[in-house]
């Protein structure tokens, strides 16, 4: 599948109403409507989420689709905001297409998320704090404005 100009799935401080959700997408966004994507989980981290693909887990986040002329240079933002650069060892996250559920459950989407690397997927199945409903805002969301989800 082409992944070339995929919306995101934001389920952190990106989502509206969250401090990052301003700096990054007002003004660069066609829509923004709520989904489901299977196959993660959520961990708790120093103000904002980890995603961590897991199988039978399910997040709660907003489906966001940019502006076509705006598309480069946030996905560009994101992907710094993230510190995501493709094939780096040291990235805490990783950008990965991946299938959401609208909310309305009539149609399933491709979208890019960035859910933990691999080290740090392992480290929090160790010893992190899991958000049972797979909901960031009903952990306490709208922490310190650091990194978005």
């Amino acid at each position: 599948m082409k992944e070339a100009g995929l919306p995101f799935f934001v389920y952190g401080t990106l989502r509206p109403g969250e401090h990052n959700h301003d700096l990054f997408l007002r003004g660069r966004t066609r829509s923004e409507e709520p989904g489901r994507m299977r196959g993660l989980v959520l961990y708790a981290g120093p103000g904002y989420p980890y995603a961590v693909e897991e199988p039978g887990g399910v997040v709660s986040g907003e489906l966001v689709t940019a502006l076509p002329e705006a598309y480069e240079e946030l996905l560009a933002a994101l992907d710094a905001l993230e510190e995501y650069a493709p094939g780096d060892p040291r990235n805490l996250y990783e950008r990965v297409a991946r299938d959401v559920v609208r909310a309305d459950d009539a149609a399933v989407v491709r979208a890019w998320v960035y859910v933990a690397a691999p080290a740090v997927a392992a480290r929090l199945r160790a010893d992190g704090k899991l958000i049972e409903d797979g909901d960031w805002r009903g952990a306490g969301g709208d922490t310190p404005p650091h990194r978005p989800g």
